[in-house]
């Protein structure tokens, strides 16, 4: 009788070994990959709103002739980590606008308006910084996402930090922050900086 007729059902261990190192390359393939997808997808939300922040005070500054200030929010003291935080009610400035994020964030959200002192004395606030800080990959080092909007005279404002200046967001193009009225990075190191 053939002996290869007599053999049992199952698998020799040299089979399920090579099963299972192939299982292992293809997850060491596939981790980091969607490590990497799920950074993206959280970059994703400081720069959709940013843009719904740019829309509300557009909206705003359409009825009222003036930009509004907002605090750093929703936490103005303690390190970023990467987790989520509640948006707090009320969020001065935010609710004047007509903006909140919908459930938690990754990111702290402030706008810096301008000229100094506006609306406070009296002036109105012709220009404004919109800026987004977070540490999504929690390694420590600060992305920053922002928005500039200058006056009609071309002033701007730098946003709270400093890190999003006059000048504007980052070019790609010409590798400066000369970028205005767009949402983008602060900086060359910032928004995908290892993903």
């Amino acid at each position: 009788m053939n002996k290869l007729r007599m053999r049992r059902g199952g698998f020799t261990l040299i089979e399920l070994m090579i099963v299972v190192a192939i299982i292992g390359i293809l997850a060491a393939i596939a981790i980091p990959n969607f490590l990497r997808f799920q950074l993206r997808s959280r970059a994703g939300e400081g720069k959709t709103n940013l843009a719904a922040i740019r829309t509300s005070e557009e909206g705003y500054a359409a009825e009222f002739s003036t930009y509004v200030p907002a605090a750093v929010l929703p936490r103005s003291t303690g390190a970023l980590n990467g987790d989520k935080f509640n948006w707090p009610t009320p969020a001065p400035g935010f609710d004047t606008v007509g903006w909140a994020p919908e459930g938690e964030v990754y990111y702290n959200y402030s706008i810096n308006a301008g000229p100094a002192g506006c609306p406070a004395a009296g002036t109105p606030c012709v220009r404004y910084a919109a800026e987004a800080i977070s540490d999504i990959d929690a390694d420590g080092t600060l992305n920053y996402w922002g928005y500039i909007k200058p006056d009609a005279a071309g002033v701007a404002t730098s946003s709270f930090s400093g890190n999003c200046v006059t000048g504007g967001v980052y070019n790609a193009v010409s590798t400066m922050q000369d970028l205005l009225e767009t949402v983008g990075p602060c900086a060359v190191g910032f928004g995908q900086r290892i993903f």
